[in-house]
């Protein structure tokens, strides 16, 4: 088919939609979910969803408009916008197995050994298999302790080096000096790694390849893709992300295929894993001809350090790359009140002679406080992964079909005046008072930075204990 067809067979299908979508009432189903006006042939409310403003942000005030639960035509898939705690706890405990699966997106294809990586996995064996291991083996509170040196050295090192510079009067950009720590304390902890400033300064250096390759993939996988939506159009790949997608997948994976052999070189001539690192524990509990619903040894163990990888060092938010402990030290700093607070816990607790230590997070409930309301106004995800009805279901009294797909919107739902007194003000002390039951694991639906029940961040014990160290150091 010339060009020329083609076109004209893409107008004359648009012409049909729009006729029949005219003759077909609205609403013609007595429990329908709301849903914005606006919606065209072919393409549904996409046209509503670009522009420069954060996709939380464009959702929320269809919120304020259409109530916190409706419906968008997304090309070709209906998905469903959840905006209050409500609803999100109809969805995450009456229909949380029925919502467990993911919806199979550009992103999980080639940027995640074909969905191998554990947050764009299917609900089915091999999710179950490798989240029970990154519970159990690699997240646990025995490996957090046994692995509790490599972010202290980490730590003390990236202190002095800003106090040196401080007192030497020099420029200090703490967005990557954080960048730096953070990138060390994961790798020491994902291959037993570590390098310097200037070791990922250096162009075509392993680190800064890997450095640049994470943040581009970060990126990538928080962008809206348009073939996610219109399957047919991927073939012509008009944004040029799958394209950037297979370029960025191919280089971290020459970059973590050469980590993975140096780790099966060492253990042949070791006779065995030492379980040093996060990749050493997946050698040893995974034997060398394991395969799971497709997926070999081989690239489970680089998927799974692929993700690692990324979450580790960051989070997708507001369209750009935002440091949860940068926030944090942002947030401490901006109200001077706040910044007088935290210091004068910090000397009666720890005093001045010492850094703080993990033992002494406990003891600091201000630190805490603060943490937790950075992460209710910037939480990590702003709108959770994609989930997909694997079944018909009922939610909150509308019928939701096989296949429909359902976000949660955490950013306005931690926004919500009903619960939140000044819900858009930096207020800690909130968690000292009013709220100070609500923790950050998502058993209570009005707070939930890392979202909740089984499709959860498996990784949030590790990342908090990175945070209060860094902000209260």
């Amino acid at each position: 088919m010339d060009l020329y067809s083609y076109i004209l067979s893409i107008a004359s299908l648009l012409l049909f939609l729009y006729i029949f979508s005219r003759k077909t009432p609205k609403n013609s189903k007595k429990n329908c979910i709301p849903e914005p006006s606006g919606s065209l042939p072919l393409i549904g409310h996409l046209h509503l969803l670009g522009g420069k403003e954060p996709l939380c942000k464009k959702l929320a005030t269809m919120a304020d408009k259409h109530g916190p639960f409706y419906s968008l035509k997304l090309g070709t898939h209906r998905v469903l916008v959840v905006n209050s705690w409500e609803i999100a706890k109809a969805c995450f405990t009456d229909n949380d197995r029925n919502l467990g699966t993911r919806a199979n997106t550009a992103g999980g294809r080639y940027m995640g050994y074909n969905n191998a990586i554990i947050a764009f996995a299917p609900y089915d064996e091999y999710w179950r298999n490798i989240r029970k291991m990154a519970i159990v083996e690699l997240l646990s509170s025995h490996r957090s302790e046994k692995l509790k040196h490599i972010r202290f050295s980490e730590m003390d090192s990236f202190v002095k080096e800003l106090d040196g510079l401080s007192r030497n009067g020099d420029k200090v950009t703490i967005s990557e000096a954080l960048e730096r720590l953070t990138f060390n304390i994961n790798l020491r902890m994902l291959i037993g790694k570590r390098f310097s400033g200037n070791d990922y300064g250096e162009v075509n250096s392993e680190p800064c390849r890997y450095k640049t390759a994470i943040k581009r993939a970060l990126y990538l996988f928080g962008i809206f893709v348009l073939a996610d939506a219109l399957p047919w159009l991927e073939r012509f790949d008009i944004q040029g992300h799958v394209r950037s997608m297979k370029e960025t997948a191919k280089e971290l994976d020459s970059i973590i295929s050469v980590w993975l052999g140096e780790h099966l070189k060492k253990n042949r001539e070791n006779q065995g894993a030492s379980e040093s690192d996060f990749m050493d524990v997946m050698l040893t509990h995974l034997p060398e001809d394991t395969v799971i619903s497709g997926h070999t040894r081989d690239n489970i163990v680089k998927a799974t350090t692929l993700a690692r990888g990324v979450h580790g060092t960051g989070r997708v938010g507001f369209g750009k790359h935002i440091s949860d402990h940068h926030m944090g030290i942002f947030c401490t700093t901006k109200p001077p009140t706040t910044l007088m607070a935290t210091q004068q816990e910090l000397d009666h607790h720890v005093g001045r002679d010492r850094w703080v230590e993990e033992s002494d997070i406990h003891n600091l409930k201000y630190l805490q406080a603060i943490v937790k309301e950075t992460l209710r106004l910037y939480p990590p995800g702003p709108i959770t992964g994609i989930r997909e009805a694997m079944q018909d279901c009922n939610i909150v009294g509308y019928d939701v079909p096989k296949g429909t797909r359902l976000v949660v919107n955490i950013w306005k739902l931690q926004r919500d005046p009903r619960v939140w007194e000044n819900a858009d003000e930096f207020r800690p002390e909130r968690f000292m008072t009013t709220h100070v039951d609500l923790d950050v694991r998502g058993q209570n639906f009005k707070y939930i930075p890392f979202s909740s029940a089984r499709r959860s961040c498996p990784g949030i014990t590790f990342g908090l204990q990175l945070v209060h160290l860094t902000v209260a150091n």
